[in-house]
């Protein structure tokens, strides 16, 4: 069965990644400051796993962008 990511190019891919993980990135932080605030270090520590997740998604998605740009050039 075909990847349905392999028909896509860098940059649509690197727009997905972005959001996709500017979206881990602020579910992260709310698990993470629920866990802070209902004093659950394990619920903290797992919202802060997820937010660092996201944030290296969402860089791996502008990576990806700028490459797609300068392959288009």
């Amino acid at each position: 069965m075909a990847d349905q990511d392999t028909n896509k190019d860098l940059g649509t891919q690197g727009v997905e990644d972005t959001v996709s993980g500017k979206t881990k990135q602020a579910a992260g932080k709310i698990q993470k400051n629920t866990g802070k605030a209902l004093g659950n270090k394990e619920m903290q520590a797992k919202g802060k796993a997820r937010e660092l997740g996201g944030k290296v998604q969402s860089k791996g998605g502008k990576v990806e962008r700028k490459v797609d740009k300068a392959l288009d050039e």
